[in-house]
């Protein structure tokens, strides 16, 4: 019998976000959970192998992200997902209200959204990110009236350019802002928001208790991935804006934890 492709289309969706929480997954256990033959989970993991979704190991597959202390630089991340993090990014500036004070972390994905804030009148943005504080210093030197005021925040920068530290933090808790728009390294329903970097993550928690409301703009590609240190547990994050890559497992799990989960649609989607 010719296998149906949406059901092997649904199982590899399955069987990809159980490596990307669990980090590993044995065809035993596969063949249990989908009630289909060994051979038939070993072809998904073929398929998701060649797409370099998974490593194929001996019995079973893992991740090829998966839990790491790795931190990639701010130009390596500007190329993955880039579609993804343009729709991301386009959802995002929608929660921005003119004349509010908005903080912005470092990260690509919230880059992006920066670049969608320069006609929404009377922002006042604190970041701690050099390239989006660039990025915005740079409205204002085109005779901008609508260009946003500034606020950077001290500190020392990491590989992707975030500003962190006891300076930052400082600098930080005298403020309140009404929204922090922060981007994240991975996303998980057990470890919730993560960096690699320790003194970001603490950078992060005290964005957070600066912020009125917080929203965590994320494509699809960070769930299941964990960093090394967690900055926000699900239930904290007043808006989860991701894209419509993103599995039905981590939709069921964000929609019940987070106050509202928005799915930006992608360009041809």
């Amino acid at each position: 019998m010719t296998e149906s492709a949406p059901l092997a289309a649904q199982r590899r969706e399955v069987i990809l976000d159980t490596v990307r929480r669990k980090g590993a997954v044995r065809v035993a256990a596969l063949v249990e959970q989908l009630g289909v033959s060994d051979m038939t989970i070993r072809r998904d993991l073929d398929v998701l192998a060649r797409a370099g979704a998974v490593e194929k190991v001996h019995g079973g597959a893992v991740s090829t992200s998966g839990t790491t202390g790795d931190e990639p630089g701010f130009e390596t991340k500007s190329t993955l997902q880039s579609a993804a993090k343009a729709a991301v990014a386009e959802a995002a500036a929608q929660l921005v209200q003119p004349g509010s004070v908005v903080a912005i972390s470092g990260g690509t994905t919230t880059y992006a959204v920066a670049h969608r804030l320069r006609d929404i009148a009377g922002l006042t943005v604190v970041t701690n990110s050099l390239p989006v504080a660039e990025l915005l210093r740079s409205f204002g030197t085109e005779d901008d009236s609508a260009a946003p005021t500034l606020l950077v925040t001290g500190g020392a920068p990491t590989k992707s350019a975030s500003l962190v530290g006891p300076l930052a933090d400082q600098a930080i808790r005298s403020l309140q802002v009404d929204l922090l728009i922060v981007g994240a390294h991975g996303v998980s329903e057990r470890a919730g928001v993560t960096t690699p970097n320790l003194a970001e993550a603490e950078t992060n928690r005290t964005l957070i208790s600066a912020a009125t409301r917080l929203a965590v703009v994320a494509d699809h590609s960070k769930w299941g991935v964990v960093g090394l240190s967690r900055f926000a547990g699900l239930s904290e994050i007043d808006y989860f804006v991701s894209d419509d890559g993103l599995a039905e497992q981590a939709r069921t799990v964000l929609g019940e934890q987070v106050g509202r989960l928005i799915l930006a649609q992608t360009q041809g989607s």
